[in-house]
Formats: structure tokens, C-alpha cells, sequence
């Protein structure tokens, strides 16, 4: 019995099965590749800006799709600063289900803490509840996979803890996906409503805030940059100085850099909490706050966000120091806050008011800062002309 067909008949089937296939091709409709097929046959990049000169560990999660938009050394630990204060909080509260109450005055501590970043309120929880311990149970009941507690010979030091952007974005979804409504409630409710300055003088409104409008809630967290009194509705108080030394976690993790500054920016934005955001960024030496302030915007607004609405206006960079924002336009009016010295700063509108001399200068058009809601006389901004080019007036 034969098990192949003799080679002139085969060869015959061959060509009448070609020629059915094309046929069959011909009378079928053409398949075009549509916007979507073409997006799931190449899905969109990440668009993450780094700035000359910045280290930087970002993560962007979308909770509608289940998918990272933003992924650039996302598991590389950074000292986590003030972001830390987000699982002291959650320690603190753990075992008070189901009200998770508080005492009055501990409600207020740990209200400021997540809200105006109060630095005696973590120092407090952190001698109360057992130092690193607490970073090894929150470790544990989060899943977190980059995070361990300060390095050997800082024990005291909680924002020498290592935390990395996926570890952020996993602390966040913890909150929103599994946290008892209470406690999530507690801790995302305060990060609504952080305040412009942090207890310590610093200006808080970086990053996410600066770039999208709300909804939105953040954790900020800085470090290395020295004492400041810049923002100035808040009593400022003096900030850790800045340290030289690189440690290596308790866990075992890659060092951690100690020395540069550092200013991180995490939370969700848009409606629902759309999006997760975690960029932690680390500067060169002596970098000052507002120089750090203006990268780490260039960075966030570079990010692809789903859910989020960017922030009307035109970005400028100004000079100066002790630059004050004002409620009018003119120099007698209510002194808001002092912008950091040569940050970069969003203007939706200009219109004329008082005529400023700040030698050689002279000038009359003043700039509305919405992220202030406030003027600045446009002397301090950096463009060569009194009146801002493409700014409308208010």
C-alpha cells in the first residue's frame, strides 16, 4: 500500500489547491489593520523625561487597564524620605479596626504628619512603635519587594528607609484595592488634603500637584536640601541637614544614596484615582530646592498619565530670592507665600498694576500664578520683555 502519491499527481493536486487558496484570497475582503489592532500590535512607549543630572525611579499605574504606562528604574530603592510616612501612618492604624479611631491629640499628630509632612509626629511613631520594626511588618502585610528599614547606623533615621516606585505604586493599590473603607478613608483623605507647606518651610506644591488639576492625592518627600522659610504660611522649623554617607539596606538591597538631594513626588491622580504615580528623583550636589522644584515638573509633565488633566498656563523661570506672591497687584497687598528661589512657575494670565523699580528694572504688568492663586510682579520673571510673550491678559 502506498503511503505517498506518485510525483506527477501530486504535483497536479498542488497546483489546483494553489490556485483554490487564491481564489479564495481574492474574493475576501481586504483586512486593514484599525487604530486598535494597530495599537495592541505595538503598545505605546513610556515618555518619561529625565533631566540632565537627575537620577530617577518612576512608575505610572493605570487602575483602569491594569497596566504600567510608565516603567524607568522602577525597582530601584531610594531613600523614601517623607513618602515613608505613608506606612507609618498605616502601622500606627493597623490593629484599630474596625473604627480605627484615635485619641484627639494622636488624630491631630497623625493628621499633620500625612498632610503638612510633620517631622516630630513620624520621629514620634517611629520610637513608638518600634523603629525599623515597622518597616519589616509593613514589608510583610504589603508585599513590597524593594523596601527595607534604614541602613546599619542610622536606626534612628525613618527616611533613610528604601523604597522603590513599584513598591509605591504597590503601597497605593493596597489602599485603594484591599484597605478596609475606614482606614483607606483616613490616610487618603489626609493626602487630599496636604497643605502648600510642610512644617519644615517647604513648599509642597511640586510635582503632581504643579503639574495636573485636581483630583488628585499626594505624598511629597525631600531631603538634603538644608534648612528653608520660603513658604511662609506655615511656622517653619529646622530640617535634618544633609548627610555625606551611601548605606546599604537592612535587607540586603542595592546601596542607597544617602548624599545627593533628593525630592520625590507619589500619589494618585484623576477622577476615581485613576492613576498611580510614583517619581522619586535624586539631584546633583548642591542643586538648590527651587532648581530641583522646576525638574522634577519637567519630569512629571513628561509622564503619560491616564485620567489626569494637565495644568492650563505657560511655564517661566524666575529670579530672584524671598520673591513674594501677593493676593493683588501691588506690593501692599496680603504677602501669600515666597516662591522658592529660581524655580520655574506656571502663569495663566498678566495685567497691569503698581510700577515695581528693582534696579535696573522698571515694571507695571504683574503675573497670575494659579498654583498661588496669586501676582508676582513680572520684573522676577525670566523673559526679556515687560509684558510675557503668548500669556493672556487676565
Amino acid at each position: 500500500m502506498h503511503t505517498t502519491m506518485p510525483g506527477g499527481f501530486a504535483r497536479a493536486v498542488g497546483r489546483l489547491v494553489l490556485a483554490a487558496a487564491l481564489l479564495a484570497m481574492a474574493a475576501a475582503p481586504a483586512r486593514v489593520a484599525t487604530p486598535q489592532t494597530a495599537a495592541q500590535a505595538a503598545p505605546r512607549t513610556a515618555t518619561a523625561e529625565i533631566p540632565p543630572g537627575v537620577s530617577a525611579g518612576v512608575a505610572v499605574y493605570d487602575r483602569h487597564t491594569g497596566t504600567f504606562t510608565e516603567q524607568h528604574n522602577a525597582h530601584t530603592p531610594f531613600r523614601a524620605a517623607s513618602v515613608v510616612k505613608v506606612l507609618i501612618a498605616l502601622d500606627h492604624l493597623w490593629n484599630r479596626g474596625p473604627a480605627y479611631s484615635l485619641p484627639a491629640d494622636d488624630r491631630a499628630r497623625l493628621d499633620s504628619m500625612l498632610r503638612a509632612s510633620n517631622d516630630a509626629a513620624a520621629g514620634h511613631y517611629w520610637t513608638l512603635n518600634g523603629g525599623s520594626s515597622i518597616i519589616d511588618r509593613m514589608t510583610s502585610r504589603l508585599g513590597l519587594v524593594d523596601t527595607a528599614g534604614p541602613p546599619a547606623g542610622y536606626p534612628g533615621h525613618w527616611g533613610y528607609t528604601a523604597l522603590s516606585a513599584a513598591d509605591t505604586v504597590q503601597m497605593y493599590r493596597w489602599l485603594l484595592e484591599r484597605a478596609p473603607a475606614t482606614l483607606r478613608d483616613i490616610v487618603m483623605g489626609n493626602l487630599r488634603a496636604s497643605t502648600r507647606c510642610g512644617t519644615d518651610g517647604f513648599d509642597q506644591r511640586f510635582g503632581i500637584p504643579a503639574s495636573f488639576e485636581r483630583p488628585w492625592a499626594v505624598k511629597q518627600g525631600w531631603s538634603g536640601f538644608g534648612p528653608s522659610s520660603d513658604c511662609t504660611n506655615t511656622t517653619a522649623t529646622t530640617a535634618t541637614p544633609a548627610t555625606t554617607t551611601a548605606g546599604r539596606s537592612a535587607a540586603g538591597q542595592a546601596a542607597i544614596d544617602l548624599s545627593r538631594p533628593a525630592l520625590h513626588t507619589t500619589g494618585t491622580v484623576g477622577t476615581g484615582d485613576r492613576s498611580i504615580v510614583a517619581a522619586f528623583t535624586l539631584h546633583p550636589q548642591d542643586t538648590s530646592f527651587g532648581a530641583a522644584y522646576t525638574a522634577t515638573n519637567r519630569l512629571v509633565r513628561s509622564l503619560n498619565v491616564p485620567g489626569a488633566q494637565p495644568r492650563a498656563g505657560a511655564w517661566f523661570g524666575t529670579w530672584g530670592s524671598q520673591v513674594q506672591v501677593r493676593a493683588g497687584t501691588t506690593t501692599a497687598s496680603t504677602a501669600l507665600t515666597k516662591l522658592p528661589a529660581g524655580v520655574e512657575v506656571l502663569v495663566s494670565c498678566q495685567k497691569r498694576g503698581q510700577q515695581v523699580t528693582v534696579p535696573p528694572y522698571t515694571n507695571d504688568w504683574w503675573a497670575y500664578l494659579p498654583l498661588y492663586d496669586g501676582y508676582v510682579t513680572n520684573i522676577y520673571m525670566s523673559s526679556p520683555d515687560n509684558e510675557l510673550p503668548g500669556v493672556p491678559v487676565c
